[in-house]
């Protein structure tokens, strides 16, 4: 992995704002810049991992944090009742663009197979 700050990492020290949506000690909650649902928060383990295959077998009770964070980020945007879907992008053809692990929380509409409902 790269010594090369991501992107992510400048937004959890605060050096590109972002809307932050819920922090902890373990991970950083915030609104993705081009939303694909009525809710659509990022949630990244401070600690980076490029993937979540990689964060799973270098510590799982992180990965744990994530999803735990991810629950509360639905909590917080009302979306727990209605339904919420978690998605974590790994490498380039499923999408994922900066290689730091992050779950992708989306809801507060009907979503459809993959992103929102045509």
């Amino acid at each position: 992995m790269s010594d090369a700050e991501t992107l992510f990492e400048r937004i959890i020290a605060g050096e590109i704002p972002a809307d932050v949506v819920y922090e902890d000690d373990n991970t950083f909650a915030f609104r993705d810049i081009n939303p694909q649902a009525k809710v659509h928060v990022l949630v990244v383990p401070k600690k980076r991992y490029r993937n979540v295959g990689e964060l799973a077998a270098g510590d799982p009770e992180l990965l744990s944090a994530v999803i735990g964070a991810a629950k509360k980020v639905a909590e917080l945007e009302g979306i727990v009742e209605s339904g919420y879907r978690v998605v974590f992008n790994t490498d380039g053809d499923a999408g994922q663009t900066v290689f730091h692990v992050h779950a992708h929380v989306l809801g507060g509409e009907h979503l459809g197979l993959f992103g929102r409902h045509a």
